[in-house]
């Protein structure tokens, strides 16, 4: 799902369950430094437990099955009463069954081991991350970004460029963590969870329990988080965030004798005392620190390693961690590879998608091609479409990503010049592809009646530092997030792209996409724009009256609208905030007539 809909759908669903003001309490108090001893009321509430299943049942992986062979359907015939029931009694006795391993290949060829717990304890963790997040939240450093909400890898990278090209610093220590997922200490992450303010001995009775899986296979976990965890991200950020605050506390965070009005008087100060100046920024457990010059660098590394080994007992892969001056080398973060390269009067960072994910990216698309190559069917073609537009995505945050796309698209060639057979070369007439790609028009690939999107169609997505504000668990914060998030036609694309209805014909999915943008990603009976969450794709015409998967049998409708026109009588309170003029009643009334309903 797209980011911004899974931001929009979990605050909703927050709202939904009454639960937002307590959040909003607790990160509050948080931030005043108070001791939590009573959480597990809260964790173990009726609503919260609605709330959790909820967001787990939304979630992709609510299909994949633990080592109990149990997927949410198992869940799904519980009455509500029933499930709150269950789980309140699961947690009061606390005992996770054992966690499925799996393992996924590494870009450099090694194998990332995966824990997949069983549903119930999906859904048990999903409940305690609720309630913790707030509080974490409360205690995080500004500049860390990966796995919070509302943050993303283009904030890291924001915050990347903004330390080279204002803050003019240019050597960085690289500084890689051997295993870290695999090697975290669990008596000293149980000490940072009540050092920030988790006092409660239940909950962390339940979280040590969590740590202490059985994994299938292998046995009880002494050590680690392990990941494919619910709440392993939230638990992994409590680890590194001590990490975090001794950097800041360095230079940043350094208390000085005046108040000063802002940093810059305030950095000039410290400058004068000779001080190592220092600056973190930290998506997981990939992290660089940027120094002014060379000699602080080589302490700060020493000192790193020096504390992380003491402090946090991980060791640092020696091969990997280094000291880069980005004057004359590149250092990569998060696939991509920054360099400071002369402009003007001084240096800014210039930024490219690495070697090697350059490489990945053309073997992936490769890979694609040959599916097609073997069944030139909608299906895949469309699939193709949605890898591309994902890597655009991502990529677009790199400086240089034109340039770099174009070398994938010079890699990728060959392979696509095996469909001659399968495709034609025009210009595109889909108004998906307009939409999205309507600057390159000229000789595009069309297989299977798709426009594919341009390899080298990708254009450079300005990356803008995270606002400190914004923030779920505070009013001025959510109006913010509600502020950014109007779900452009491009979004719902995307979004739906990403979601197939695999309910539904090749032909429905292909044309409902068509029909959205043919929309402008709005109503086709009120004229209200679409938001995901509340919006569904109907045919005019049922399929049990002879209603086709036709363009011009779809339409995109409110969930409220479909209601209207499938309801058999329509109250009064049916029809409570719900504003339709003459136009839209007459639209309403002549679908109702097509489902055999009297016009309201």
């Amino acid at each position: 799902m797209d980011t911004k809909a899974k931001k929009r759908k979990q605050l909703r669903n927050n709202e939904y369950y009454d639960m937002q003001e307590i959040f909003d309490q607790l990160y509050a108090n948080a931030g005043n430094n108070a001791k939590f001893t009573h959480l597990m009321q809260i964790v173990m509430s009726a609503e919260n437990i609605k709330l959790a299943y909820r967001n787990i049942k939304k979630n992709k992986g609510s299909d994949t099955k633990g080592t109990d062979g149990k997927t949410i359907r198992d869940y799904e015939s519980m009455n509500e009463e029933e499930m709150i029931a269950y789980f309140q009694s699961k947690m009061m006795n606390y005992n996770p069954k054992s966690v499925r391993r799996v393992e996924i290949p590494k870009p450099n060829g090694k194998m990332r081991p995966l824990g997949i717990p069983c549903m119930e304890d999906r859904i048990i963790q999903q409940c305690l991350k609720q309630v913790l997040e707030p509080i974490c939240e409360a205690k995080f450093y500004k500049h860390s970004y990966g796995f919070r909400p509302n943050r993303s890898t283009r904030h890291a990278v924001a915050r990347y460029s903004y330390l080279v090209n204002i803050m003019r610093l240019y050597y960085v220590v690289d500084v890689d963590i051997k295993g870290f997922f695999d090697n975290v200490n669990h008596a000293k992450l149980m000490k940072q969870l009540w050092a920030i303010g988790i006092r409660d001995k239940c909950v962390l009775s339940v979280i040590g329990k969590i740590l202490k899986s059985e994994i299938e296979g292998i046995g009880i976990a002494r050590k680690g988080v392990p990941q494919g965890g619910v709440i392993s991200p939230l638990l992994a950020n409590v680890v590194l965030n001590e990490l975090d605050w001794w950097v800041a506390g360095q230079w940043e965070n350094l208390p000085t004798r005046y108040e000063y009005k802002g940093t810059n008087h305030k950095y000039k100060a410290i400058r004068n005392t000779g001080l190592k100046e220092m600056h973190i920024v930290r998506y997981a457990d990939d992290f660089k620190i940027f120094c002014s010059n060379p000699k602080t660098a080589e302490k700060v590394l020493a000192a790193t390693k020096m504390w992380l080994k003491e402090r946090l007992g991980l060791e640092v892969s020696e091969e990997k961690t280094k000291i880069t001056y980005l004057k004359k080398n590149s250092s990569e973060f998060l696939g991509i590879k920054f360099k400071a390269v002369p402009k003007g009067r001084k240096f800014v960072a210039r930024s490219h998608m690495t070697d090697k994910n350059i490489n990945k990216v053309a073997e992936n698309i490769k890979k694609q091609i040959t599916a097609i190559q073997h069944h030139t069917v909608k299906n895949e073609v469309v699939k193709l479409n949605s890898i591309i537009l994902g890597v655009h995505n991502y990529y677009s945050m790199a400086t240089m990503c034109n340039i770099d796309f174009h070398r994938v698209y010079f890699l990728v060639k060959p392979t696509m010049n095996r469909l001659k057979k399968n495709y034609t070369r025009g210009h595109p007439t889909n108004a998906i592809y307009l939409k999205l790609y309507g600057n390159y028009t000229t000789n595009i690939y069309n297989i299977a009646g798709i426009d594919v999107f341009p390899l080298y169609g990708v254009v450079l997505k300005k990356t803008l530092s995270f606002k400190q504000e914004i923030c779920n668990y505070t009013k001025e914060g959510r109006n913010l997030i509600h502020s950014k998030l109007n779900d452009g036609l491009q979004v719902l694309i995307e979004y739906l792209l990403e979601n197939r209805d695999e309910t539904e014909t090749v032909k429905f999915n292909d044309n409902r996409i068509s029909k959205l943008a043919g929309q402008n990603g709005k109503s086709f009976i009120s004229g209200m724009k679409l938001q995901i969450g509340n919006m569904v794709c109907c045919r005019k015409s049922p399929k049990n009256k002879g209603g086709t998967d036709d363009y011009d049998n779809l339409m995109w409708i409110t969930k409220k609208e479909q209601e209207l026109i499938t309801k058999v009588e329509i109250s009064e309170k049916d029809l409570v905030g719900v504003e339709l003029n003459d136009k839209a009643k007459k639209k309403l009334n002549s679908l109702r007539l097509l489902v055999e309903n009297l016009p309201i």
